[in-house]
């Protein structure tokens, strides 16, 4: 599914306002089912509704502080909600996604092959199956058990240690 930026028209104050792609991946991950109704400004407003400070008077939101940087994976200008502190990269949005969407939706996004999904579970899968043979011992005879493999890639296959001679 291919996530692009979107305008959207407030429902109180009817400005236009954008609905981005990252929201979207949000709303998508949450499995929320509408598109918002309100732009920011009216989403504060309606939510510092009857809150108020010692005064009586509503309090506003406190506005977040935008800084201007360059990203450390792609080298674009970005802007981030924080300052940033020495020695920690700083990734702009889609860099950031990139590295924070699950493995699933990062290969939809990577246009990953089904197949190559599919190889990679399964390689993932019989290492952590033989990790655990390897410690392991044989329920019938109690001896160690060892695995064995073909160098023409073939399925690894248990194999007992040999009895000894009685």
């Amino acid at each position: 599914m291919e996530f692009v930026d979107r305008i959207l028209k407030c429902s109180d104050c009817g400005n236009d306002f954008v609905f981005t792609a990252g929201e979207q991946i949000f709303f998508y991950d949450k499995q929320f089912k509408n598109d918002p109704k309100r732009c920011k400004l009216c989403k504060a407003k309606r939510a510092g509704m009857g809150r108020s400070n010692s005064s009586g008077v509503a309090a506003l939101p406190l506005s977040r502080t935008e800084t201007r940087t360059e990203c450390s994976a792609c080298g674009l200008e970005t802007t981030v909600p924080f300052k940033p502190t020495q020695g920690r990269p700083v990734l702009c949005r889609s860099c950031f996604q990139l590295k924070r969407v699950p493995s699933a939706v990062a290969s939809v996004i990577a246009m990953d092959s089904a197949e190559a999904q599919i190889e990679a579970q399964t390689e993932a899968l019989v290492q952590e199956f033989a990790a655990q043979v390897a410690s392991s011992n044989d329920p019938v005879t109690g001896l160690p058990l060892t695995l064995s493999s073909e160098q023409d890639s073939a399925p690894l296959e248990l194999v007992a240690a040999e009895l000894p001679q009685a």
